[in-house]
């Protein structure tokens, strides 16, 4: 039975001290270096306590599962999440600016981590809505304010589901790299922005 209680609060653990600041980003490091390494399944409590020299107890105190510590240290690999957002005065020099910088579509870290944890999403709930809450819908929310500050300017056309072409330029670029097995480009981004988003987006001419 030991092991098997590896996603269940330990007794006592809420006596122990919180961890934040840089001992957070340490536990968070380690976390994102063995699920890497390990995937998903393979990737304990255990396993992080003793790469990041902590106890397992203050682990469980501080996320209480698993799925909770993996969904933190992934969204912490998006270093550049939480900046203030690029306004280029365009959608289209919004768009290149997220996608091809740092932590976007371009940054190799959080897609690999995307990659690995693809599967485990569709099989633990609980790891799925993790992500969906600390990682997914902030940068949902951020890209839907590019575009709802586009359609200000008049770029976009009034009647457009926002929340159906936020998936579009994430959706065909993840789609080539996890299924075709194609590295992301900033050629490949430009293209799917051109060819694709803005056609879609923009009001119909007179």
């Amino acid at each position: 039975m030991g092991s098997r209680v590896d996603d269940e609060r330990p007794r006592g653990a809420a006596s122990r001290p919180r961890i934040e600041g840089e001992r957070e980003a340490q536990i968070l490091d380690a976390t994102l270096a063995l699920l890497r390494e390990t995937g998903y399944d393979r990737l304990t409590m255990d396993a992080v306590a003793s790469a990041a020299h902590a106890s397992k107890a203050s682990l469980y105190r501080r996320w209480g599962r698993k799925a909770r510590l993996v969904a933190d240290a992934v969204n912490r690999a998006d270093t550049a999440f939480g900046a203030p957002a690029p306004d280029t005065g365009t959608l289209r020099g919004d768009l290149l600016a997220v996608s091809c910088g740092t932590g976007g579509l371009l940054d190799q870290v959080p897609v690999e981590l995307m990659a690995a944890l693809v599967t485990a999403i569709h099989v633990h709930a609980d790891l799925a809505q993790a992500c969906q809450e600390a990682f997914l819908m902030p940068r949902l929310r951020a890209a839907r304010a590019l575009f709802e500050r586009a359609r200000d300017r008049g770029e976009v056309r009034a009647d457009l589901d926002l929340d159906l072409v936020l998936d579009v330029l994430p959706g065909i670029v993840l789609h080539r790299v996890l299924l075709r097995g194609d590295r992301p480009t900033q050629e490949l981004i430009t293209r799917v922005v051109d060819d694709v988003v803005l056609p879609t987006v923009r009001p119909a001419t007179p």
